[in-house]
């Protein structure tokens, strides 16, 4: 990997906000998807949480490209997506039009929070509504009188974008150190991650360089069985990890 190449990874991962994320309520034309995994990179969001479309849709993949960067996190239902980022600490900005929306500029995204998109023709859900902390909108001045999903999340992302900007938040790294090495490493190696992966395998050490530390020593004792465990737990469609003491 080029001294360049390095860098740009390390950049890019000390600007990611652990505590902002989106959610695509029963969104599912793969287009959309695909752009709004796009504005999470741009925006530095980590990971994009959607929620499986009502009967009759089904959750089109994407292209391999920007998912890459951002992991995401599939839910059954819309409660269920909200009740996670709500685990977190995180308020929920419904793109909602109600008698109680406001100008999407008006709330606060320095503060932990998810922004709730619904699903083309739909909207968000009605539960999805009921359960968001604020409804937010975006003042439209010609005869349409609403945006495409993807579009919209994209111009309410880059307003928190800014805000984060001027808090001064994308200046430090703000993430965990387990989480940041595990990232570093997969965006590195990514042929290497899935493979400890699926052979339940600790990641070995990188140099400053994003380098394996010792490559042969560590491929021999893969092929020795002697390699660092460790368990890797799959579950809706997050990898999350249970390192052993």
């Amino acid at each position: 990997m080029t001294p360049e190449r390095t860098a740009r990874l390390i950049q890019t991962l000390n600007r990611r906000q652990p505590d902002l994320t989106l959610i695509t309520d029963q969104v599912h034309k793969a287009g959309n998807i695909a752009a709004m995994i796009r504005t999470c990179d741009a925006v530095g969001i980590t990971q994009l949480n959607t929620v499986t479309p009502r009967e009759g849709y089904a959750l089109s993949g994407t292209s391999r490209g920007s998912d890459r960067w951002v992991s995401s996190r599939n839910h059954d239902t819309c409660e269920a997506a909200i009740a996670t980022v709500k685990a977190r600490g995180m308020k929920v900005y419904a793109a909602h039009f109600s008698d109680r929306a406001i100008d999407y500029r008006d709330v606060d995204y320095t503060v932990p929070c998810a922004l709730l998109m619904g699903a083309e023709k739909f909207g968000v859900s009605d539960k999805g509504a009921d359960l968001a902390d604020e409804h937010i909108l975006i003042p439209m001045m010609g005869m349409v009188g609403s945006l495409n999903v993807s579009t919209a999340a994209g111009i309410i992302l880059v307003e928190a974008q800014n805000q984060r900007l001027k808090a001064g938040m994308y200046e430090q790294s703000r993430l965990d150190p387990l989480e940041y090495t595990d990232t570093l490493f997969e965006w590195s190696f990514p042929d290497l991650a899935d493979f400890c992966h699926k052979k339940g395998l600790e990641y070995p050490p990188l140099d400053d360089l994003l380098a394996l530390v010792d490559a042969p020593a560590w491929y021999q004792a893969v092929r020795e069985g002697s390699a660092p465990q460790r368990q890797w737990v799959l579950a809706n469609s997050e990898l999350t990890v249970e390192t052993e003491a």
